[in-house]
């Protein structure tokens, strides 16, 4: 009788609020860059309660780039990061993260963009051009030569200049010390809506088949809590269909979390959001594309397995 009644005051409890249910599994989990989009999935599922949904607390963070990203991880810092698909190469040469989901693919999200008063007008205008990249061998790099191959000038029919970030880049485009800069789409629309800057094409017309963004974990969370890992990537591609489905509530978290302006985050979310996948699947024409960038880039010395750059373990994600 006492157990019955026990039983019965525990559940009367629960459904009161009288008793906490079980805490969330707090994860860290890191963006590449704090000024993309794209990494606002992290931010619009907190926002909104989805990852709670899934027993997971997110503490989002960024870094200044790929490399920093996986230092992090490494350090133990990190559990999960959201990068670029280029940066599986830290893993191949040893890095202890490993990519366990796609979530975006073509990069709508990187333009060439130059001055407002520029001559450029065309993609034609921009052979034998000098443009601004982040860093050499990167994402951006690979995308302007890649240009300049498709549109028959050469791999070199482009001039490169490695300046960094976009706050680093925009001073040389302004005194016309470069050309343009292969930068993301969003800051793109922000110079024009302050009239210092054009977007002159998107760069997924290059690279019609591409990894942009993967999510990375720690192997050795990948190993030892997969239910984690699971229940993460759940929460994660449930926000990106509610991203999908819901533009205003995800455009307003854009605007704090970017400093950017109600016109520029609906262009770059009509832009954009069909980039994002559905079920974290690894495209296997974007990952050979990717493969030949490691090699022709100078990244890796040969082509890598699938196997060597990500796991298939957790997808497809089923929210």
């Amino acid at each position: 009788m006492g157990y019955r009644y026990g039983a019965w005051f525990v559940g009367a409890a629960l459904l009161m609020g009288l008793v906490p249910a079980q805490a969330a599994d707090t994860v860290r989990a890191g963006k590449a860059a704090d000024v993309a989009w794209t990494f606002t999935v992290l931010d619009v599922g907190k926002a909104e309660g989805i990852f709670q949904k899934y027993g997971i607390d997110v503490d989002i963070s960024a870094y200044g780039g790929d490399a920093k990203l996986q230092q992090a991880l490494a350090s133990n810092s990190l559990d999960f990061g959201l990068g670029s698909g280029p940066s599986m190469a830290f893993t191949v040469k040893g890095a202890p993260t490993l990519a366990v989901a796609a979530f975006a693919g073509p990069p709508r999200n990187i333009s060439i963009t130059v001055k407002a008063d520029s001559p450029i007008k065309t993609v034609a205008d921009l052979k034998g051009k000098l443009l601004g990249v982040t860093t050499a061998g990167s994402l951006t790099e690979w995308l302007a030569k890649q240009m300049a191959v498709q549109e028959g000038w050469g791999e070199n029919g482009v001039r490169i200049a490695a300046l960094g970030t976009f706050q680093a880049s925009l001073p040389a485009l302004e005194t016309n010390q470069i050309d343009g800069i292969v930068v993301a789409i969003e800051s793109g629309y922000q110079l024009e809506e302050k009239h210092i800057g054009r977007i002159i094409v998107g760069m997924e017309r290059y690279a019609p088949h591409f990894i942009t963004h993967v999510v990375f974990a720690r192997k050795a969370l990948v190993q030892e809590k997969p239910d984690v890992v699971k229940r993460f990537l759940q929460g994660f591609f449930a926000t990106i269909h509610f991203m999908k489905t819901n533009k205003d509530a995800t455009i307003a978290v854009g605007e704090k979390v970017l400093n950017l302006s109600p016109d520029v985050m609906s262009k770059t979310y009509d832009y954009e959001i069909s980039m994002f996948e559905d079920d974290g699947q690894f495209d296997p024409l974007g990952v050979e594309t990717i493969k030949k960038s490691f090699v022709g880039m100078g990244t890796l010395s040969q082509t890598p397995t699938d196997a060597q750059l990500f796991t298939t373990q957790f997808v497809p994600v089923k929210p």
